[in-house]
């Protein structure tokens, strides 16, 4: 099965941030939402690791396990109405006349 967020991951992974006058880098909306999935993903290999040791039984807690993996899943809900949202934008741009 494929993961889900690597999917979504359709964004061109060489741009760099930009870089304003005073010589500092700006992080600009793509990635933002770069690093924000890239936090999903941490929190959805955090709940693997938990639920894979609890299932070994290496002494990994049921209360922490189960905590991580609605983190992650919170975490990939709003991710995905997040994309909803710029989704529904692009679509409402595509139909503006100019």
């Amino acid at each position: 099965m494929t993961d889900p967020v690597t999917i979504l991951r359709n964004l061109p992974s060489s741009l760099e941030p930009a870089t304003s006058r005073s010589g500092a880098r700006e992080w600009g909306f793509v990635e933002t939402l770069q690093g924000a999935m890239d936090q999903v993903d941490q929190l959805r290999q955090s709940a693997e690791s938990k639920v894979g040791g609890l299932l070994e039984g290496s002494g990994m807690d049921v209360h922490s396990a189960l905590i991580a993996v609605e983190k992650a899943d919170l975490s990939f809900q709003l991710m995905m109405q997040v994309r909803n949202k710029i989704v529904a934008a692009y679509q409402e741009i595509s139909r503006m006349q100019f």
